[in-house]
């Protein structure tokens, strides 16, 4: 029996092993040594760990501080070196740079980073050609390159980030794919949610689920939703999410005049009940890697109302499985509120084919198999 390879999975935050990693961490340590480095203490990753899964915490800003990236290089450079990894992998941009380039000083043979989107995709000057130069780095430093989605392949090499044959996309698309079992229609979850909420069974709830920061679009939404009481008097706006931005404030106030069908839940490790709950799914966003959320939306049954831009034009097909807008034109968003509020069959219409590609295309059985074979091809 040849020996388990090791492999070191690196990550800015816990929550994203948690969200993205769950599956992958589980079956790859069926045949492999993973050891997890991130920032925080066992507590965060214990449901992650096991016989032969364990955990190094590692200091690592999410934001650019030069002093303590290279700090935080030296260190993943130390750690890499003394246990000898067969195969570093990465995700989220800062995370990635670091394991990158400490896996190529210390001569870590196998050196994986995938993209998830791009920071510098709405800045602009200076700022932008800076972050994409970071992004160059980062692929230089790489072995192998991964990205979520098609689209965002074809940017990445068409910005000059990466060249095609270096970076590739696993199956149809997604980090992780879509847990069906969990992820589904639930009537009974619906209909408790909504009565907890004092949400009417009849009500039209349009989610927002995720981060909730001005990249996602949240305060587009929140401005044609305050619109829309007179045309739409039986729509609900469910926001669900952690404030990354400091938005609460300015996001109530938006939503003052629909004070009654606007509802606020933080972050959840239930994303599923409240997608159950729902009756179209919104991503106004201006960048997204792939649109994690909006195929396990899909996988309950819900259509999407989201923006046109790369990544999501993977995650929903137009006019089948949702609808279009134009990122950042509040005037679109409220034209796609009203057409999936005035037309009941076009949103079962989407739903079920929704439900339908999510399970075919993007389950979490095949993503991770896809991986599973990627991992062992280069190792």
């Amino acid at each position: 029996m040849q020996p388990r390879k090791k492999i070191a999975i690196v990550a800015t935050v816990p929550v994203v092993l948690h969200v993205f990693m769950r599956e992958h961490i589980r079956r790859l340590s069926a045949n492999h040594e993973i050891t997890l480095i991130c920032p925080g203490v066992r507590a965060d990753v214990e449901e992650l760990l096991g016989e032969h899964v364990g955990f190094l915490p590692y200091a690592i800003e999410r934001k650019i501080s030069l002093a303590q990236d290279i700090r935080s290089l030296w260190v993943l450079w130390q750690i890499l070196t003394r246990q000898r990894f067969d195969c570093v992998l990465s995700l989220m941009p800062k995370s990635g740079l670091i394991a990158m380039l400490a896996g190529l000083l210390s001569g870590t043979r196998c050196r994986v980073h995938i993209f998830t989107g791009q920071v510098w995709a709405t800045r602009q000057g200076l700022g932008r050609r800076f972050l994409m130069l970071l992004d160059r780095l980062l692929a230089g430093a790489a072995t192998h390159l991964l990205t979520d989605s098609y689209s965002q392949r074809d940017f990445l090499i068409a910005s000059g980030i990466v060249k095609a044959a270096k970076i590739r996309v696993l199956g149809k698309g997604s980090i992780s794919g879509v847990d069906t079992e969990r992820f589904r229609p639930d009537p009974s979850s619906r209909q408790q949610l909504r009565a907890q909420m004092g949400i009417p069974a009849s009500a039209l709830v349009y989610l927002f689920l995720g981060r909730v920061n001005r990249a996602k679009g949240i305060l587009d939404l929140a401005k044609a939703f305050s619109q829309l009481a007179e045309a739409c008097p039986q729509a609900h706006l469910l926001v669900v999410g952690p404030d990354d931005d400091g938005l609460d404030q300015e996001l109530a106030g938006l939503l003052d005049s629909r004070r009654g069908a606007f509802h606020r839940v933080g972050f959840t490790r239930t994303p599923e009940r409240y997608m159950a709950m729902s009756d179209v799914f919104c991503m106004p966003s201006y960048r997204e890697g792939f649109g994690q959320a909006v195929i396990e939306a899909a996988a309950v049954g819900l259509p999407s109302m989201v923006s046109r831009i790369y990544g999501l034009t993977d995650a929903v097909e137009d006019g089948v499985t949702g609808i279009f807008h134009e990122a950042g034109d509040v005037q679109d968003i409220e034209q796609a509120f009203g057409s999936l509020y005035r037309d009941e069959t076009l949103r079962a219409r989407l739903g079920q084919a929704a439900l339908g590609r999510a399970r075919k295309d993007f389950s979490k059985e095949e993503v991770v198999d896809e991986m599973h074979a990627f991992i062992a091809s280069i190792i």
